[in-house]
């Protein structure tokens, strides 16, 4: 069994909305730095750090679902 198998999905959602999101204001934080990165502009090693960890928990989800829809 997996580890990505042990975590509850509920937990998954709560970090995606939380950790993934936070900043709430003025924009979330994951999205300026989207922006950053299709504008060219992500540069810096701490905005790409900055945007691998507001991204890990959608990336996290995105494997559970994933591997839910393949193992059936």
């Amino acid at each position: 069994m997996s580890i990505i198998d042990q975590i509850p999905l509920n937990i998954l959602i709560i970090a995606c909305l939380t950790l993934g999101l936070a900043p709430f204001l003025p924009e979330p934080h994951i999205w300026e730095k989207l922006k950053m990165l299709v504008a060219g502009n992500l540069v810096k090693p701490i905005d790409i750090f900055d945007l691998l960890m507001h991204a890990a928990p959608f990336a996290v989800l995105a494997a559970k679902l994933l591997r839910r829809v393949v193992t059936g």
